[in-house]
């Protein structure tokens, strides 16, 4: 076994652990649950990062028998000059706020108010940097007071976390890569990216459609990239993208009205050494509130953005209040109506796309998940959204994805590529036929990519091949020959095979024909004379 699955095993037995204290202090399934969990393991982990730092930095620490006792024994100007040296990936914690000195003082009496206060005065330590903002500019900051979801026995479950903590170290894994803290995030929050949230819940993407998404998107050397999500989630299409630039090279921005959605994506941020851009993570609600504006005042252009926006959801509260002129532009194609039932199926998604638009900048790409209904409809918002993208020759591509690759939702998805710089040929795939079908739960199966077929799909989407039955590549003037339909199938060429037979044979096969025919036509006959005599018998009483 490697070193990085080991402690891959080890960092998902250690959530594991502590998923098993909130169960015996009766949290388990809890909605609170989450919040301890995620806010235990985010403790441990800036912990680490802490000592891991300072020891980088100063190598007497690495090797001092008690690397603890000597950081206390520095003098003030030497402790501050070290706090200067960290990077802003680097929380600042206090000797006293370190796990293992709560860990020493476990017996003391109101110990659930000491392990509080450590995580408070950690958050308030660090609010400027680790902080998420509301659209109101309000600090979402690190942690909260967790052990008031416990109703008895507070001081025990405390002790019962720090114990699960103190037993194992993260330092060892802090030079591992993207695929690593993905896995482990996905882990960490598997239980609880679920509907059972409410309306607003987060849907994990799924990693080929985020891989797919950001390799089409970023081909060659980027850097000082503004990356944008309007409907973030728990960040999936953030950091895939992100890890395709280069984590150093790029700021992530993004807006979602879930607070939860937030605070997975500010942690997410955390595991990828993107702290930097935590500033900008914004709760709040992006269609009707757009948080993001640059010096006057204008809504904020980006570089990249990347979307898995929610299809459908009911907007009718504030409809009204988007119908404005400042919204004209933003909003070119039009707002769906409020329908007289089932509100919760207006069309949301398409306001994302259009404010998706309107924020690239001059060079800007992006990748958008969409209902693959919405490649094909013939009228309405949809279509003149798809209208304008091929007038502006903004369209780069479309990749029709295999039904059920998300387990939660049966609507087929496909994926649309926008490039304000794309001047050339648009490439359609249909990689519908690809994957393989298995088995989620009782109810749901999804579909699975093999590596092989993401590249397929990836490869043949950046080269702009044409494939029979899977891919082609068409000119702007063609699409609109066609109103506009962004499906590939509709362009794939009609192939007839033809097959030399001899002229026996011919005279053969219209022998046979003609008897079909001829039976066919009796039976015909014999049908309509019954007709007409059961038509004949009807009398009306």
């Amino acid at each position: 076994m490697t070193e990085t699955i080991l402690f891959e095993n080890k960092t998902k037995a250690l959530i594991d652990s502590l998923k098993s204290v909130c169960a015996n202090y009766g949290l388990g399934n809890d909605g609170n649950e989450f919040k301890i969990i995620t806010q235990a393991f985010l403790y441990k982990f800036l912990n680490d990062k802490f000592i891991y730092e300072v020891k980088q930095l100063d190598p007497k620490l690495a090797d001092a028998d008690d690397w603890e006792e000597a950081l206390r024994n520095y003098d003030e100007d030497e402790y501050e000059l070290l706090m200067v040296q960290l990077s802003e990936n680097t929380a600042r914690i206090s000797p006293d706020h370190f796990i293992s000195s709560l860990f020493a003082r476990q017996n003391e009496a109101n110990f659930a108010d000491l392990f509080d206060n450590t995580l408070l005065d950690t958050a308030r330590e660090n609010s400027d940097i680790f902080s998420v903002l509301t659209e109101g500019g309000q600090k979402i900051v690190l942690f909260e007071a967790i052990s008031k979801y416990v109703t008895d026995r507070r001081d025990d479950f405390c002790k019962a976390i720090i114990n699960k903590l103190v037993g194992f170290s993260f330092e060892r894994i802090f030079n591992e890569k993207f695929d690593f803290f993905a896995t482990i995030f996905e882990y960490l929050i598997k239980d609880y990216n679920t509907n059972s949230g409410g309306k607003y819940a987060e849907y994990f993407t799924p990693h080929a459609v985020s891989k797919i998404m950001a390799r089409c998107l970023v081909q060659g050397e980027v850097s000082n990239a503004t990356c944008y999500d309007p409907s973030a989630g728990s960040g999936t299409l953030l950091m895939n993208l992100a890890h395709q630039i280069g984590e150093d090279k790029c700021t992530i921005y993004s807006q979602d009205i879930s607070q939860k959605s937030s605070n997975l994506l500010r942690l997410n941020l955390i595991l990828n050494n993107l702290v930097h851009s935590i500033p900008h993570i914004i709760k709040g609600n992006t269609i009707f509130e757009p948080y993001h504006k640059d010096d006057r005042g204008q809504l904020k252009k980006f570089d990249y953005i990347v979307s898995n926006p929610p299809f459908k959801l009911d907007f009718s509260d504030y409809r009204d209040d988007l119908d404005t002129k400042a919204n004209h532009d933003r909003f070119f194609a039009g707002i769906p109506k409020v329908p007289a039932k089932k509100k919760e199926s207006m069309a949301i998604y398409l306001l994302f796309l259009q404010h998706i638009m309107f924020s690239l900048s001059d060079k800007g790409k992006a990748a958008i998940v969409v209902p693959t209904g919405f490649i094909t409809a013939q009228s309405g918002i949809d279509k003149k959204i798809r209208q304008k993208l091929v007038e502006k020759k903004w369209l780069a591509g479309v990749v029709s994805m295999p039904s059920n690759i998300f387990a939660t939702t049966g609507t087929n998805v496909s994926i649309l590529f926008l490039d304000k710089e794309n001047k050339e040929d648009v490439v359609l795939v249909d990689a519908s036929n690809l994957g393989t079908k298995i088995k989620v739960d009782d109810k749901n199966q999804k579909t699975v990519l093999s590596t092989e077929e993401e590249d397929q799909i990836i490869n043949t989407f950046n080269n702009k091949e044409a494939l029979d039955d899977f891919s082609v590549v068409v000119s702007y003037d063609q699409i609109e020959e066609k109103g506009y339909s962004l499906s590939a199938g509709q362009y794939f060429e009609v192939k007839i095979d033809f097959v030399d037979i001899t002229q026996d044979a011919f005279k053969a096969k219209i022998v046979k024909y003609q008897s079909d025919l001829d039976f066919l036509f009796n039976e015909s006959k014999i049908l309509e004379e019954k007709i007409t005599t059961n038509l004949q018998s009807l009398d009306y009483e």
